[in-house]
């Protein structure tokens, strides 16, 4: 057997990583160890097994290095359990409340809800149960004209494991729904509408939706009948607890820095893991999360996740300044879908061949609470202004005017809040104003077409404050809601038009 004769010039680069490199100055790198590779005819060397000639390590510390890329992985992989794990850390720490107890907005949220892209249009609902301690019951009112209900339960990865009220599993009649742990094996008893979870932690986000003539205080009233309880008191059920947040702060938003680990922690401790994730699980035990385990990391870890987390954070904001323009709702238009569906019209990127964390990530950093499935058809749409009518970025510190026609394309009201491009949440101001609404259109002025124009910025322009959302400096990220749309807009065949800055 022979092997053609090549003339390969190396340098004696190694694998720093292996021989500690960074962790001393005394510490010899695999250079300085293996010496000046010979120049010679390559019959007497092998092809292959170090790089070329010339070739240099880029990385002074790889014990940081490998941290930080795993940190940096690993926070784009959590999103979705990140985002929700936070629900339930600031009502259980912030709030005082225990799993089961149930937050009853009885009005509209305000900025104090600190919330990814909430609404200030219909009063929420939200409760969270840990399933270690056995089933959970949720009895659900039907809808009726006196209210209903829409929202999603979701397991600790924050995917829906059932919708609710008339687009969910009890069609609007109302019933029990028992949630289960993962490997329950007891009977279900026939009168419940069985949910299994496959992760402990469990929460839910519903609207109280108000029907014709009713008021917030009426949807109040009607969230007031849900009922929380574990299935092992289901034949003596406790008195429900409310709790009305209307007036508190009740920070969601996600942390960045060290405690986003704390949560990714604290999460792994608890739930489950899946195939898939092994890999990931197997990663974070460099930064010293490990199942049943403290989270001890070393200082070189706390570094790299501090500065990961950050950069993840920067990252995100970026991968939404350069959009994709395949995915904005009209291709002529600057507007994007706030539920950015995968390729299954589902939430969760999950394929046969791969996991796409970036889109995930991306989802679940400007949202919260998708539906299990969605639909061509969806019960409300969410268009968020990515760029004014220049195709240029909005930024803070601007005006930008928004006309709206006389005839929207919905069956029910439309809304435009305006969020912190930051955040992705609300905008405190003095004037606590963040939505303005087809209900407003009585306080607003209009234009002859009996459409409205409607000022977004720090200051309002003068005789048009009826029809001003104030930013406060803040880079705005506006959305128009759509409740009930039409076959018009959901074919795409009404086009809105863009923000113009003033």
């Amino acid at each position: 057997m022979s092997i053609t004769r090549r003339t390969i010039l190396r340098a004696s680069v190694g694998t720093a990583a292996l021989l500690g490199f960074g962790h001393g100055a005394n510490m010899a790198t695999a250079q300085e160890l293996r010496g000046p590779a010979p120049l010679v005819n390559s019959d007497f060397e092998p092809i292959g097994g170090q790089p070329p000639q010339g070739a240099v390590s880029s990385i002074g510390d790889f014990d940081y290095q490998v941290k930080y890329q795993r940190a940096f992985e690993a926070a784009l992989w959590a999103m979705p359990a990140l985002a929700i794990y936070r629900f339930r850390a600031a009502a259980l720490q912030d709030l005082g409340l225990k799993d089961n107890d149930i937050i009853a907005y009885s009005g509209v949220a305000t900025a104090k809800l600190e919330a990814t892209t909430a609404n200030a249009s219909t009063p929420y609902i939200t409760a969270f149960t840990d399933l270690q301690a056995g089933p959970t019951v949720l009895e659900i009112p039907p809808a009726g004209d006196d209210g209903s209900l829409y929202g999603q339960v979701v397991d600790a990865w924050q995917y829906t494991i059932a919708d609710v009220g008339p687009s969910g599993l009890d069609q609007g009649k109302g019933g029990k729904y028992l949630f289960t742990p993962p490997g329950y094996e007891g009977e279900i008893p026939e009168e419940y509408l069985h949910v299994p979870s496959p992760n402990f932690r469990v929460a839910f986000a519903f609207r109280s939706v108000k029907g014709p003539g009713m008021t917030d205080e009426d949807a109040y009233a009607y969230a007031k009948r849900l009922r929380m309880y574990p299935l092992s008191q289901a034949e003596n059920p406790p008195e429900q607890r409310f709790f009305d947040p209307l007036d508190v702060r009740y920070p969601t938003m996600p942390e960045w820095g060290l405690e986003q680990f704390e949560s990714l922690h604290a999460i792994v401790s608890v739930e489950p893991v899946k195939p898939e994730d092994k890999l990931a699980m197997g990663m974070l035990t460099s930064l010293g999360i490990r199942h049943g385990e403290p989270f001890e990391p070393d200082e070189v870890a706390k570094r790299a996740m501090i500065q990961a987390s950050y950069d993840v954070w920067f990252y995100m904001q970026e991968w939404f300044d350069k959009f994709p323009k395949e995915q904005l709702f009209w291709p002529d238009r600057q507007y994007a879908s706030l539920l950015q569906a995968d390729e299954n019209n589902m939430f969760t990127w999950t394929y046969e061949d791969r996991i796409d964390t970036i889109e995930r990530a991306a989802e679940y950093f400007w949202c919260t609470y998708m539906p299990k499935i969605l639909s061509d058809s969806p019960a409300t749409q969410y268009l968020m202004s990515m760029a004014d009518s220049d195709g240029n970025p909005l930024v803070g510190g601007q005006t930008y005017r928004l006309d709206v026609p006389a005839e929207m394309p919905v069956e029910q009201f439309w809304a435009l809040t305006v969020y912190d491009r930051a955040t992705m949440g609300f905008i405190y101001t003095a004037e606590d104003r963040t939505t303005l609404s087809s209900y407003d259109l009585d306080t607003m002025e209009k234009n002859e077409d009996g459409g409205v124009s409607i000022w977004i910025g720090p200051t309002a322009p003068e005789g048009k404050e009826n029809n001003w959302i104030p930013t406060a400096g803040k880079r705005p990220l506006p959305a128009m809601r759509l409740y009930g749309p039409t076959a018009e807009l959901n074919e795409k065949r009404f086009k809105l038009a863009d923000f113009v800055r003033v």
